[in-house]
């Protein structure tokens, strides 16, 4: 079985809130993030909920990821530093015959005083996964932080 785990991550001169808050409005995407252009799901996000991305790989070719909430952790203090979470699990044909599947996690700490460190990371298995593109979603992944740090930056800055 081959597995591979394509990740991103970057530091965010912004509010963890003010980070979280832009992860989770994701009718306002297409405004800001090149890789995953569109969202389809019911507002507000819940676990159990369908999610269906629609992702721009930077050939400019896209694809539709059906996706369902599995994990969503709002902003909580523990030990002085603070952490959110979320993660959605593939659910496509290839998921379902079980040749590639893949769960994204995209997780938010900030220590008080620092910036906040935004990791995702994409666990692919299955027989398949080297047709995944492991290193076209890492790219994505990239494009995505970048645009997820300018946004809550200017966001930040202006009191948005």
């Amino acid at each position: 079985m081959s597995t591979a785990r394509p990740r991103a991550a970057i530091d965010i001169d912004a509010p963890l809130e003010r980070v979280w808050d832009v992860m989770l409005d994701t009718a306002s995407y297409a405004e800001w993030n090149p890789f995953v252009v569109r969202v389809e799901t019911p507002a507000p996000p819940a676990v159990g909920n369908p999610i269906v991305l629609h992702v721009r790989w930077a050939n400019g070719r896209g694809a539709r990821s059906p996706e369902r909430i599995s994990a969503l952790e709002p902003p909580a203090v523990v030990d002085g530093v603070t952490t959110a979470r979320l993660s959605y699990a593939y659910e496509g044909l290839p998921a379902r015959l079980r040749l590639v599947r893949g769960v994204r996690h995209q997780v938010l700490t900030q220590s008080p005083g620092g910036p906040t460190r935004y990791d995702t990371v994409e666990e692919f298995t299955g027989p398949l996964v080297p047709l995944a593109g492991p290193a076209r979603v890492a790219d994505g992944f990239r494009r995505h932080a970048e645009g997820l740090k300018a946004r809550a930056e200017a966001l930040a800055a202006t009191g948005g």
